[in-house]
């Protein structure tokens, strides 16, 4: 009984490397501060993974996964509240409240935002405005406030709207005849943040471009370390002055037709070079490790193309990581599917702009190395074979032993 538990062990071990290995492993920077952070993904880490990055776990140092979710957005905003100064608050009982506020100077002065306390109650308000705290003109009149509660927090932010000034101070005179007054926690404004994450640049291993005088074209060949992810070409053309050229990017693949394999060109994308515009193109998204271009020139000389870039959406992943924790981050093992974290569900929840952290010391484990240099044998078939016979005969050992189980019971 105890061999036949070694069996199934080592059986089950041999599945597990037949089908459950990471590829590539990278570490963390360590964050020094406990919260959210934004995990920015190198075009090498994309490059290793799937195009959907499905096989991304990120590990602590207790071997347990860390849940995230994919950020890939190019702009990213934020909003920030600044309260204002509140120079005097006088309540007349039965009658009204009025608050005094200093807006700070040049700020776009035609809304505030108010923190309330909870209240089921509806109050008229109105708004008026002075630069000597004297004398006051009217703005809005005879508004109303209303849903002023919350069932999740003890708090509720209204914001109020009116024509646009320039006053350095502005009343807000609240109607309390029919109801008690309101609890103004705190006035203010919010402001809103962009910021631009600018493409990410995947530089080639090869670049060639050759002139087809026969086909009066011209081809550009590109080849990267591996394949990589692009979703924009940028071309630099010096001569001539004026062109217009029809340009296609397509990729080599192999077809089997009549028992003879062929290879064929499959169309990824096509633009237009012009010399009135910026030639740059936005494409739908490619995951390859070598493509083509191939320029019309129909009876004109061919472009001298001075740079041709290649760049990706920037993508990052959002995690909750633990100050001065050592995090791995692993990939490349194309068996795995999507993670399902309860985290992706709670995107909203998470906004503003998070600290940042990157990978470093990127690296191809032994069996990966090996699979560059030459076919990986667990990628030959008779490896396959010996991984599915495996399989085959741990259930067979399993079922045994459990009949034997079972007659030694009985």
């Amino acid at each position: 009984m105890k061999l036949n538990k070694i069996i199934l062990l080592l059986l089950l071990l041999v599945a597990n490397v037949c089908f459950g290995q990471f590829k590539t492993i990278g570490k963390l920077k360590k964050v020094s501060q406990n919260g959210f952070h934004e995990i920015l993904l190198s075009p090498e880490i994309r490059s290793y993974s799937n195009q959907d990055l499905s096989d991304i776990r990120i590990i602590d140092s207790k071997e347990k996964e860390v849940p995230y979710f994919i950020q890939n957005s190019t702009n990213s905003s934020s909003s920030n509240f600044e309260e204002y100064t509140v120079i005097s608050k006088k309540t007349e009982p039965k009658k009204s409240t009025s608050i005094i506020i200093a807006v700070p100077a040049g700020k776009n002065n035609k809304a505030l935002s108010l923190f309330i306390a909870n209240s089921d109650v509806i109050k008229t308000y109105s708004v008026s405005g002075s630069n000597d705290q004297k004398e006051w003109f009217g703005i809005s009149d005879a508004q109303s406030l209303y849903d002023l509660s919350s069932s999740t927090e003890a708090s509720v932010i209204k914001t109020i709207s009116y024509p646009l000034s320039t006053y350095k101070y502005l009343k807000i005179v609240f109607d309390d005849k029919k109801t008690l007054p309101i609890n103004v926690l705190k006035i203010g404004n919010f402001t809103t943040n962009i910021t631009t994450h600018s493409f990410q640049e995947i530089t080639p291993k090869k670049l060639l471009t050759t002139e087809i005088p026969s086909e009066k074209e011209t081809e550009v060949h590109i080849l990267f370390n591996a394949p990589q992810i692009i979703n924009q070409i940028v071309f630099e053309i010096s001569k001539p002055t004026y062109y217009n050229r029809k340009a296609i990017l397509y990729k080599k693949t192999t077809q089997q037709i009549k028992r003879k394999s062929i290879i064929v060109e499959e169309e990824l994308a096509s633009f237009e070079l012009n010399s009135n515009v910026k030639n740059s193109f936005t494409i739908p998204e490619i995951f390859e490790k070598e493509v083509f271009i191939r320029i019309k020139n129909q009876d004109n000389l061919p472009l001298q193309i001075s740079s041709l870039k290649f760049n990706q959406n920037p993508i990052s992943l959002i995690a909750d990581l633990t100050a001065n924790e050592n995090y791995t981050m692993k990939t490349g093992n194309k068996n795995l599917m999507q993670p399902e974290y309860d985290l992706s569900n709670f995107k909203n929840n998470i906004s503003g702009i998070l600290p940042q952290t990157s990978i470093y010391d990127v690296h191809q484990t032994a069996q990966a190395k090996t699979e560059t240099q030459k076919r990986a044998f667990w990628e030959e078939p008779w490896f396959m074979w010996i991984c599915i016979a495996a399989g085959g005969i741990t259930i067979l050992l399993f079922t045994a032993s459990l009949i034997k189980d079972l007659k030694k019971q009985n």
